[in-house]
């Protein structure tokens, strides 16, 4: 092939590119999927996604308003997690991608809500489908489908490969599409995101969406039709889909996939596949390099001469959000890319931005829709940000604001899963509310976006959101705790770290010990997230409040742990990664962090 992407004339929906892909010469016998020892090539993949979507529809029977055609998943990455995504193209039906962390209540709570009736389940995550099967609205016991993964003992009813091959036909099968109405506007998968308050909100992206980021992602970091990305980021969720498989396969390329990130692994399976591109989460990306640095004992030229100039390794970019400048830089030359797009972008997908190589440093990209602004919390358009000789930031306080979209149309973001309140809540009088700061650099005619993190309401790490309010009204529930509040707080490495405020009740007294071990058994009885387990935890006598009753968050997130500000009387807690109880925080662990942000070009962070 001489063009470095397929020219493809179809309809924008995934199942018109696959069926055209795996009819084009050049792509129908060319790998598009890889794990392990198993290849599907373009026209397997459009075979393996119609037999899918064939038992889906057999499954389903009929579809209307009271019976919706909507399909759960909650799977480790494997090639049956994108049958079903292509199938239920095919099927003209709704895919919901389930987070494999999710137990409990939460879990049963998200099923019903999605109204989906039919489920697959990774065999290593059936234990805990089985434990909220009785609270199961929608989906029949005989429509809960587990995919072997763990060798263990399915029965064959509930096995998805056996169902697959006793009710369709063999896995070589190559059947007719079904003929359904699918179209562009046909909600294909609804990705879950963190609200704030009750269920995780799903939002929808129907086939138009996932096409479109893939045609602009792939045109943007110009993927080739020989480039192979690699999967290790959770696929039922949007890293991975929007700017590592889309990509790929919109250009005509492949992806390797494993089932989750392994540091350990991440080496050989960019050697062994060929893989040229990875899409990425901050704190991976350190635990890459962290992993490296411990296996050649920070032989920086040996870890260049075995890995970047490894005559096997054709890595040549990354693409993803939250890693520090410093790890970009390292991360660039130990594995030898040409380039890292550090991006700012959420599922809603309504603003995105990508860095680029001579962008100025620590921003995530140039703003190209006029349409975004800052907004500061009376709605009024922050001015651009003033930097000192040094590039210190001179205006913070006038220039950091909310990031928003004011336009009359919301982009590409497609609305919350039957939540009209959270719609009119992102999306309200002609503004986009994005629930992030940021400040924008002007430099040579062009408008540079930074990242300031979350704001109150929402805390980010290891590149998802979610809750802080839920996180606080979950720890208020600990018997010893009269009130607690959860924020985000600087983080080294990646996005941010976890921190609450705790107001004991009378005659309690704070065991570091008990506590911890109390959001441990938290996690493990679904109630928590691990994500949210709290990295920091402060004590106050008593909180400062608004005129309406509400706790002055901002005021805790902006000392958030620096002893330099806080004041005596008011002990702050904290836990390193490996940790089974939290310590006491105190100088020499301030300035040993002080040092880390240095370090990784952050310090900034601490002062504002």
């Amino acid at each position: 092939m001489s063009e470095s992407r397929v020219k493809i004339e179809a309809d924008f929906t995934v199942a018109a590119q696959l069926e055209a892909r795996a009819s084009h010469p050049d792509l129908e016998n060319k790998p598009v999927l890889v794990q392990h020892q198993r290849t599907w090539t373009y026209k397997d993949y459009r075979n393996h996604c119609v037999r899918m979507s064939r038992f889906l529809l057999g499954r389903l029977g009929a579809i209307d308003d009271a019976r919706p055609g909507h399909v759960a998943m909650m799977l480790e990455n494997h090639l049956e997690l994108m049958a079903l995504f292509g199938g239920c193209s095919y099927g003209g039906l709704t895919l919901f991608g389930i987070n494999t962390g999710l137990r409990g209540e939460v879990l049963a709570g998200v099923l019903n809500q999605s109204r989906a009736r039919l489920l697959v389940v990774d065999e290593k995550l059936f234990p805990e489908v089985e434990k909220v099967a009785g609270q199961l609205q929608n989906i029949a016991a005989e429509n809960i489908l587990v995919l072997p993964t763990q060798g263990g003992s399915v029965e064959a009813s509930a096995d998805l490969r056996q169902c697959l091959e006793s009710e369709v036909g063999p896995a070589d099968s190559s059947l007719d599409a079904p003929s359904v109405g699918t179209s562009m506007e046909t909600n294909l998968m609804v990705i879950y995101t963190s609200g704030t308050t009750g269920l995780p909100k799903g939002i929808n992206n129907n086939n138009f969406k996932l096409c479109m980021i893939g045609a602009a992602v792939s045109e943007g970091m110009d993927v080739r039709h020989d480039d192979r990305g690699y999967g290790c980021m959770p696929l039922f969720h949007s890293n991975a889909l929007f700017v590592g498989f889309m990509p790929a396969f919109w250009a005509g390329g492949s992806m390797a996939i494993r089932e989750r990130f392994s540091a350990s692994h991440f080496v050989p399976d960019v050697l062994e596949h060929g893989v040229t591109m990875w899409n990425y989460v901050g704190e991976p990306v350190h635990y890459v390099l962290s992993a490296l640095e411990k296996q050649y004992q920070g032989d920086r030229d040996r870890i260049i001469a075995e890995v970047a100039r490894n005559p096997r390794n054709h890595l040549r970019f990354a693409v993803g959000n939250g890693a520090s400048p410093p790890d970009i830089d390292r991360f660039t030359e130990w594995l030898g890319l040409e380039d890292m797009y550090e991006l700012y972008g959420s599922t809603e997908a309504a603003i995105s931005t990508f860095r680029k190589k001579g962008d100025p440093r620590g921003t995530v990209g140039q703003i190209n829709d006029d349409n975004v602004k800052i907004l500061d919390v009376d709605g009024r358009e922050c001015p651009p940000a003033r930097l000192g000789d040094s590039g210190e930031l001179l205006n913070y306080e006038d220039c950091v604001g909310e990031i928003c979209r004011v336009a009359a149309d919301t982009s590409l973001f497609q609305g919350y899963f039957d939540n009209e309140a959270a719609n009119s809540q992102k999306y309200r009088d002609g503004v986009y509310h994005s629930g992030d700061l940021g400040h924008i650099l002007e430099q040579d005619g062009k408008r540079f976006l930074f990242f300031d993190g979350r704001t109150d309401d929402w805390i980010r790490k290891d590149g998802e959101n979610f809750s802080a309010g839920q996180v606080g009204r979950l720890i208020s529930e600990h018997d010893d705790i009269a009130l607690a509040v959860a924020y985000g707080v600087p983080c080294a490495v990646s996005d941010e770290l976890v921190m609450t405020a705790i107001k004991l009740r009378e005659g309690a007294s704070f065991d570091p010990k008990a506590f911890f071990d109390w959001c441990e058994a938290q996690v493990s009885d679904a109630s928590m997230d691990r994500k949210w387990f709290p990295d920091f935890v402060r004590l106050v006598d008593d909180f400062e409040f608004t005129e309406t009753q509400k706790v002055l968050v901002r005021n805790l997130k902006k000392v958030h742990f620096d002893l330099r500000r806080l004041g005596a009387g008011q002990p702050i807690f904290w836990r390193r990664r490996g940790d089974d109880t939290f310590h006491r925080f105190g100088s020499d662990d301030f300035a040993a962090l002080q040092e880390e942000f240095a370090k990784a070009e952050r310090a900034e962070l601490l002062d504002r």
